[in-house]
């Protein structure tokens, strides 16, 4: 069996001019990044703005297993299948980040025969887009300690600095770090932390920014600290603003790719769904709508949570309508959320496989309360039986859903044509009714509770002493009308990664609320989860290598 990174070194990919030109976008339209990669001009932006928008495809899941349960394969076949019916199709994802590539999970450009590519190239520096968010986040962050060591004129209380650093990397020892250590002329002295880079404001800012004067009012309202009386001190007090959008400048532009089938792709931006918002930028779903007749995109993690930030934040802020979701599901998920251990999981079991199901039955609870059609896919596994896919489908068919079994990973469209068929289906006969699951004029806590109820299952949502305080800090502050961001384990509906399933009676711990303001946002941190993850014992970097010739191996 070849493996995708083999897959993908095998294929024979069109000039990405050519791509661009099958959705009549001229050579002059697009900045090339070498023969296959490029990046849509903002004159191209601005032209098609007009164009009536296509329908759009939203892909998410139900809670995975550590290893993910193909969601962007699903995302890349689905678009390839629809093209293949003669479908003009765009497919708008998210860049993967560093952290997981050389992690867990590995990289994120697809697998199998459902692949974009060049997925070397994806999955490492790309075109620097996320070079280009940490550098501006810690352009910020240097400016702020240097305001401070240079007499802090505005009056920053050192203990109530809010900002923090940001690397590309899962690297748990920067979690909790002392700066200014040594000389007077080395800084002063305090606690600092670091984000990975797609936990950072600075990535929900690009991926939410429309244009380039959007960009820059967001990042003119990132509070980086407060003032010993409490007042809070923006990007735009420490005069950062310019210069943090000169580094943006060409991160902002959408980049363009290809499947292993030429179908195109807009890739752009990359927040995670468990500790950000989980959703590609708006101005690649934006451009994919402008281009497609039907366009599909993804959202991080489990549908409690990509799913629930794109319906409920991006969506809102973007004025979105999808008119279809694609909620994927395998049988080694299932049966992991029925209590089956991981080594156990490619073995027959109907008992773990029923028990399990019940998570799948919350996620199609969830998304119809949003009014969106659901299509359920099994992304399919060589360990699959009859047995165990034919018990699925009749459970979807009892909830009032389309149901399709998917083999894009081993068949390309081939594989996601029935899928493709079933979405077409509901698109034309099942209107959506898309709406968001709160109001903003809801309370912060009564919001957190709404979605903690409704979507989670919670029965409660208990806070501790500082949280509370901070909700109360930040209403007085004007921030009780945005959106929430939830920041909760992906492996589990409640906040306690051990509770597979579909938990109930349980109460949702808030620990930690903060204002991601240019973002506009609140941002809720709960149980024990981190925004800087760390390396597993045995990481995929030990399999990455690069040979005499420049070509990589051990990318997954």
């Amino acid at each position: 069996m070849k493996t995708d990174i083999e897959i993908a070194q095998e294929t024979v990919m069109q000039p990405i001019k050519e791509v661009a030109m099958s959705l009549g976008i001229t050579e002059d339209d697009i900045e090339l990044y070498g023969k296959y990669k490029a990046k849509l001009s903002e004159e191209y932006l601005k032209k098609i703005q007009g164009n009536k928008e296509g329908k759009l495809i939203l892909v998410t899941a139900i809670n995975p297993t550590p290893a993910g349960e193909g969601k962007t394969t699903i995302s890349v076949g689905l678009g390839d299948a629809l093209s293949r019916l003669g479908k003009k199709t765009v497919i708008a994802l998210r860049e993967p980040s560093l952290g997981p590539c050389f992690g867990v999970k590995g990289g994120a450009a697809g697998g199998g025969y459902a692949q974009v590519v060049p997925m070397e190239d994806i999955n490492l520096h790309f075109t620097g887009d996320f070079h280009a968010i940490t550098s501006a986040n810690n352009l910020l962050a240097a400016i702020l300690d240097n305001h401070i060591q240079q007499g802090n004129e505005l009056g920053i209380d050192t203990r109530q600095i809010v900002w923090k650093r940001c690397v590309d990397m899962n690297d748990r020892v920067l979690r909790n770090i002392v700066v200014g250590l040594g000389n007077k002329i080395d800084g002063v002295v305090r606690e600092d932390h670091f984000v990975i880079t797609v936990a950072s404001e600075t990535m929900a800012i690009l991926c939410l920014a429309t244009d380039m004067q959007d960009l820059k009012n967001r990042l003119s309202k990132i509070i980086v600290a407060y003032t010993y009386e409490g007042k809070p001190v923006t990007a735009a007090d420490l005069n950062a603003v310019g210069a943090m959008a000169a580094l943006l400048k060409d991160a902002i532009k959408p980049n363009l790719v290809q499947t292993l089938e030429h179908t195109p792709v807009i890739i752009h931006g990359g927040p995670f769904a468990n500790i950000a918002h989980g959703c590609n930028s708006v101005r690649a779903t934006k451009a994919a709508l402008h281009l497609a007749d039907y366009v599909v995109t993804e959202a991080g993690f489990g549908a409690d949570l990509g799913a629930e930030k794109f319906l409920d934040i991006k969506s809102r802020v973007a004025d979105l309508h999808p008119d279809a979701v694609v909620l994927v599901a395998t049988i080694k998920a299932l049966k992991y959320n029925g209590g089956i251990a991981k080594d156990e999981l490619g073995k027959e079991n109907l008992d773990a496989l029923k028990k399990g199901i019940v998570n799948l039955e919350k996620h199609i609870e969830n998304i119809q309360k949003f009014g969106v059609p659901v299509v359920v896919t099994l992304n399919s596994f060589v360990t699959d039986t009859e047995k165990e896919i034919e018990f699925v489908e009749e459970f979807c068919k009892a909830k009032g859903c389309e149901f399709s079994l998917a083999n894009v990973w081993a068949k390309g469209s081939e594989g996601g044509v029935d899928l493709a068929e079933k979405v077409l289906y509901s698109i034309e006969n099942k209107e959506s009714k898309y709406a968001p699951i709160y109001s903003l004029d809801l309370s912060i806590k009564d919001k957190i509770k709404t979605i903690a109820t409704e979507i989670y299952g919670a029965s409660d949502v208990s806070y501790t002493a500082a949280a509370s305080k901070q909700i109360a800090k930040l209403e007085e502050l004007g921030f009780g009308n945005i959106p929430v961001c939830m920041a909760k384990t992906q492996y589990s509906l409640s906040d306690d990664a051990s509770k597979l399933g579909r938990p109930e009676n349980f109460t949702l711990g808030v620990r930690e609320v903060y204002v991601s303001a240019g973002a506009g946002f609140v941002v809720v941190l709960t149980g024990n989860i981190a925004t800087m993850p760390g390396l597993p014992k045995k990481p995929a970097a030990y399999n990455i290598d690069v040979d005499e010739n420049g070509k990589i191996t051990g990318l997954f």
